[in-house]
């Protein structure tokens, strides 16, 4: 396995870092990771480990104001700060494998990201893995949080509005131990603009997702406490694609490549997708 890392420059002039992971030999296909709120590319190795010797290559950036790349911490002007340098990265890609079919796989609000990315962009992909997509509104989040979220982001964009439980994150209390240690990780509040920004993306994603039309799997825990399990269920039912997948995990948390379950999850991604190779 050799890993790689490196940058590019966004049309605004911000550092985005990107690191891929290839197996020996000429890989099959393309993983394009899209990481979550507050983490980063880095700690997809379950992915990575289980996928790379099977011949694919991962590849995953950190978004803006995340991980090894330049800007704000957890912040945007807009949802396209996050889209458009995956589009970049995307395209780096699509030329250093020409011809090699590429898969996206979105976790969390990288869910939500690489949703809308699709809305956009889906004809250039094989297809997509959805993992515990925020594409809906938790019912825990008030009204009032909403209106207040909104109010803030334009007053006050760079305010904190909510943290991240982390808690919520696995079963696994050695994986809660390393997310909250981990330099690169986020653990302060979101603020206003990305949250309101996130919401914006939502509501796009509930009104467009029957224009999704490509073969998709969705993966979701059903105790995931950070995301409503009811988004992926709601997208897989709003997409148009003949060729879906919904697959729930009885008692699982929020990163289900990271619960101790993970190898039922894994393997049932590595079915689908030789079975679309």
């Amino acid at each position: 396995m050799r890993h790689t890392e490196g940058s590019f420059k966004t049309t605004s002039g911000a550092n985005i870092y990107y690191q891929h992971w290839q197996p020996e030999g000429d890989p099959k296909a393309i993983l394009l990771v899209v990481h979550g709120l507050a983490e980063h590319s880095g700690r997809y190795l379950n992915v990575v480990n289980h996928f790379v010797p099977l011949g694919y290559a991962v590849y995953g950036l950190d978004h803006l104001g995340h991980g090894k790349s330049d800007g704000t911490r957890v912040y945007v002007d807009k949802i396209s700060d996050y889209t458009e340098p995956l589009k970049t990265y995307f395209d780096l890609i699509q030329g250093w494998h020409p011809g090699k079919p590429v898969f996206i796989l979105g976790h969390s609000m990288g869910g939500l990201i690489t949703s809308v990315y699709l809305l956009d962009h889906q004809d250039e992909l094989k297809g997509a893995i959805i993992s515990a997509p925020a594409v809906k509104v938790s019912e825990s989040i008030s009204p009032v949080t909403i209106f207040m979220g909104k109010l803030l982001s334009g007053l006050t964009p760079k305010a904190g509005l909510l943290a991240l439980d982390a808690n919520g994150v696995s079963s696994d209390p050695q994986v809660v131990s390393a997310y909250v240690n981990d330099p690169l990780v986020y653990t302060g509040k979101t603020t206003a603009r990305l949250a309101a920004e996130m919401l914006g993306g939502m509501q796009r994603i509930t009104a467009e997702a029957a224009s999704l039309h490509l073969p998709m799997i969705l993966v979701q825990g059903s105790a995931d406490k950070l995301v409503d399990p009811d988004g992926a269920k709601m997208l897989y039912e709003k997409a148009s694609s003949k060729d879906k997948t919904l697959k729930v995990y009885e008692g699982f948390y929020h990163e289900v490549f990271n619960e101790p379950g993970r190898a039922q999850v894994l393997q049932d991604v590595e079915d689908w997708l030789e079975a679309h190779l």
